[in-house]
């Protein structure tokens, strides 16, 4: 797409909303409609973990599917997950929705974990960051010391490093792992934090809010983002760059260009990117988006 009119942006917003209502515009009296109300307060992160699979209007269309696989990008939507026991673990079925097979150089997954349940442990020489999205999981590492893990708290666990997950009841995870590259006189540690604990950081030019969860030494070669966007808000720059990114949105809906495409997202859906896509975001709807960003850094790319 060498060019976009303002209609046709108009009409990417518009099929945005649409598809991603998923109910019936209610209230419509002389041609004017107002919005159904927004349902009560749910759990942090509860759309994630309870996602809308077929919105009411395409209920009828068993076929039907958001997911779109490209060259260069991915959009993975909730009603393609395809879960299955996780290699190593106990009581545990996975998602895979980021791998190498794509031309992604980590991995992204969805493990939910059940009564009883244990994780296994990262091949050799891969590094694993934990993002709790439901329930309440324990770490268990060499230190001896139990950590607590709630909803919105993580765990970042360097290369070879022995450690275990395990839990009680039901909860959902989602992870990160890639193979640690080596840097001559750096060495990653082990770092367990919340959301809520991480600073606000400056933005230039741009009105989302971002966290950082990792260290930006160089020790690390990736980092996770937290980034907020309230209504109307998108970003300012339309990146084009050599990191690879993996995504999950946590909460909200909006529309996401990834190359020439143009996707309606919301909380629960997960997108590849592959180097040098071009990505822009706008957050759409009348409550604020989040989402999670891996994001390879501090390494020459050759």
């Amino acid at each position: 797409m060498n060019s976009l009119s303002a209609f046709s942006v108009q009409k990417y917003i518009f099929f945005a909303f649409i598809t991603l209502s998923g109910v019936k515009i209610s209230n419509c009296e002389q041609g004017f409609c107002s919005a159904p109300p927004i349902s009560e307060a749910q759990p942090l992160y509860w759309k994630v973990n309870n996602p809308t699979l077929s919105p009411s209007h395409l209920q009828d269309l068993p076929g039907f599917t958001r997911s779109v696989y490209k060259r260069d990008h991915a959009l993975i939507t909730p009603e393609s997950h395809v879960f299955s026991p996780l290699p190593e673990w106990t009581n545990t079925l996975g998602a895979y929705l980021i791998t190498p097979s794509m031309g992604s150089h980590f991995v992204m997954y969805l493990a939910k974990m059940q009564e009883n349940s244990k994780s296994g442990l990262p091949p050799k020489d891969a590094e694993r960051f934990v993002f709790v999205l439901q329930g309440i999981v324990i770490l268990n590492d060499t230190s001896g010391i139990k950590h607590n893990l709630e909803v919105d708290s993580y765990a970042y666990l360097p290369p070879n490093s022995e450690h275990l997950f395990n839990s009680d009841a039901s909860a959902t995870l989602v992870v990160f792992e890639r193979r640690h590259d080596y840097l001559e006189n750096h060495t990653a540690e082990q770092i367990i934090g919340s959301t809520n604990k991480q600073p606000l950081l400056e933005t230039p030019g741009e009105v989302f809010e971002l966290r950082k969860l990792l260290p930006t030494s160089l020790a690390y070669d990736f980092n996770v983002h937290m980034m907020d966007f309230q209504p109307g808000e998108f970003l300012n720059v339309k990146e084009v760059h050599y990191n690879q990114h993996g995504l999950l949105l946590l909460e909200g809906q909006g529309i996401y260009r990834l190359g020439d495409s143009w996707y309606p997202v919301q909380a629960g859906d997960a997108i590849w990117m592959a180097p040098f896509v071009p990505q822009w975001y706008a957050a759409l709807g009348k409550t604020k988006s989040r989402y999670l960003l891996y994001k390879d850094v501090n390494r020459n790319p050759l």
